[in-house]
């Protein structure tokens, strides 16, 4: 089931800043940066505390539909079994569609919406991810 919560995620439109007072000024280091598949910066992790993280996804130009005037991309809760956690959710009502993704840094992931749609990641830390060795 739900153990905690993972990370939450802003879009910031200057990297150095936000790294500045995230890192400068309330003390949080920087984990690991995952990059796109073209190479480019797509994700700054910062550690907070044993698997609590920020992740700041830097942007240039044009945004998401949707989201240009939005800092906060998504709330992401730690589970302990994703598996038995969707169907746990789905014999709660919830409508589970296909399976969990292994993401870049190495964890199972799997993407819900709140009734208001917000974005919810639910995500299973694995032994050999990047959180996991950080």
């Amino acid at each position: 089931m739900i153990t905690g919560i993972g990370h939450i995620a802003y879009r910031v439109s200057n990297l150095d800043e936000s790294l500045k007072f995230y890192c400068g000024i309330l003390g949080f280091k920087e984990a690991f940066r995952l990059y796109n598949d073209q190479g480019e910066l797509w994700i700054v992790y910062l550690k907070i505390s044993e698997n609590n993280f920020i992740e700041l996804f830097p942007y240039k130009g044009e945004l998401e539909k949707g989201y240009e005037n939005r800092s906060f991309q998504h709330l992401c809760l730690l589970v302990d079994d994703i598996e038995r956690t969707l169907g746990e959710l789905s014999s709660r009502g919830l409508t589970i569609q296909g399976k969990p993704n292994k993401g870049k840094d190495g964890n199972y992931q799997y993407w819900i919406t709140d009734p208001d749609g917000n974005r919810i990641e639910l995500m299973q830390i694995m032994p050999d991810s990047l959180q996991a060795r950080s």
